[in-house]
């Protein structure tokens, strides 16, 4: 009975090592069916890429080549290539701008020729029922981790844009703007959660040492709501501000915030503050130019 097993063994080793060395054989053949069903929008992204068709070609062959290898080599072996080769190409679609949709339509079309293959083999050669399920078992999971780890590569790729989408608008919220030699005024619009608040901190006490400041003027009246949260933000950017010899002055408080101000019981007794940024400026010595 075990001299059967054995015998079966060898036989499912020797069909996997034939449709195995068929498709990388055929790797040229199948690049070009590859290409030929393409859809018209992939086509047209690939004519504006900076990478050469022939270029394009060899990648898709070498993809090939471990599927077809991965039938009668190590697996572990062949794990490590594919992963090696969807992040070099996945990293290369980013650059050239192909969405993720399209590079994951490609791959299946990797899974339709190799599998025309396959079938042409079964054909001539009739193999056995259960070769039909190891090529499946092989080939499939290699194929799904490519298009785990293009995922993933794109995830990360517009995290990044997004990250720096953020810090630049981030950058444009906290404009310190000076109006004399270390006088600067700081407009703020919209609210003021606590990540917020400590980047206004950093660019207030940054911007205030190198305008050599003495007085910030930061007007609030495009802050929507002041809760005991927003309140004690801003407390903390006033301190940090006194701690390096500048005068933080508050102004803008609108009368529905103020009303809303003395209900919750928030103290601004420490920050001396004025009704608009107008008055503010007045009191600091500066004088309405009439025209």
């Amino acid at each position: 009975m075990s001299d059967f097993f054995m015998g079966e063994g060898i036989a499912l080793r020797n069909e996997l090592l034939k449709i195995g060395t068929r498709i990388v054989e055929s790797k040229e053949q199948l690049v070009n069916h590859i290409f030929e069903r393409e859809c018209p929008f992939y086509k047209e992204k690939l004519k504006k890429s900076t990478v050469a068709r022939n270029q394009i070609a060899e990648w898709r062959k070498a993809l090939i080549q471990i599927l077809g290898e991965s039938l009668y080599m190590d697996q572990e072996e062949s794990g490590r290539k594919i992963e090696e080769w969807a992040r070099n190409t996945g990293e290369t679609a980013i650059e050239n701008g192909v969405p993720l949709d399209e590079s994951l339509r490609v791959l299946s079309l990797f899974r339709s020729v190799i599998w025309d293959v396959f079938t042409e083999e079964l054909e001539k050669n009739q193999f056995a029922a259960v070769t039909m399920l190891d090529v499946s078992k092989i080939i499939n999971p290699l194929l799904d981790e490519v298009a785990y780890i293009f995922s993933n590569i794109y995830m990360n790729y517009s995290t990044r844009k997004i990250e720096v989408a953020r810090t630049a608008l981030q950058e444009l919220s906290v404009p310190v703007v000076p109006i004399s030699e270390d006088i600067a005024v700081l407009p703020l619009v919209g609210e003021v959660d606590t990540e917020r608040a400590k980047f206004i901190m950093e660019k207030c006490l940054k911007n205030s040492s190198e305008l050599q400041l003495k007085q910030l003027f930061i007007d609030v009246s495009g802050v929507p709501m002041i809760d005991t949260m927003v309140a004690h933000n801003l407390f903390q950017i006033v301190k940090s501000l006194n701690l390096i010899g500048v005068k933080a002055t508050m102004t803008g408080i609108r009368p529905e915030i103020a009303q809303t101000i003395v209900a919750l019981g928030i103290e601004f007794r420490e920050i001396p503050t004025r009704a608009n940024l107008k008055q503010a400026l007045m009191a600091a010595g500066f004088e309405q130019t009439k025209r």
